[in-house]
């Protein structure tokens, strides 16, 4: 699997977010987060953090947000965390996964029952923003 910085459209990165349990990288109309390997990620700890500062940087509760979790590592996630996201009146337009292993679509079915919506897989990283970019899933 490819990190955001190994593809062309790094480039077009608009804020890179460095944090000690991984990057996340500001898009226009999408978010990408590469969590670092064996991170338990969970809301209080990081994902609050990417949060507040991804509405501090944009301006927005998420609802014009894709968000993609390009998983190139293994790394777990407390699923049941997304309930604190909704909770503190957050969004999201859409939610991607990238992951090539079983266990990636296994985390990802159980992550389903507690998200709002429908999360949609992918196996590159590419494909996944191509929907974006080629208009398959809109963006604001």
């Amino acid at each position: 699997m490819k990190s955001i910085k190994d593809i062309d459209l790094y480039n077009q990165v608009l804020k890179e977010l460095n944090y000690s349990f991984g990057t996340v990288f500001i898009f226009d109309g999408f978010v990408v987060s590469e969590i670092n390997r064996g991170v338990s990620f969970n809301w209080n700890q990081h994902a609050q953090v990417i949060v507040e500062d991804i509405a501090c940087y944009l301006g927005t509760d998420g609802s014009d947000l894709i968000y993609i979790s390009n998983r190139i590592n293994s790394y777990a996630v407390v699923a049941s965390d997304w309930l604190k996201f909704f909770k503190n009146s957050y969004n999201l337009k859409g939610y991607f996964i990238v992951s090539e292993s079983n266990i990636g679509i296994l985390n990802s079915m159980i992550e389903n029952l507690f998200f709002n919506d429908k999360i949609k897989r992918f196996n590159s990283i590419e494909t996944a923003i191509n929907c974006i970019k080629i208009g398959l899933i809109e963006i604001a």
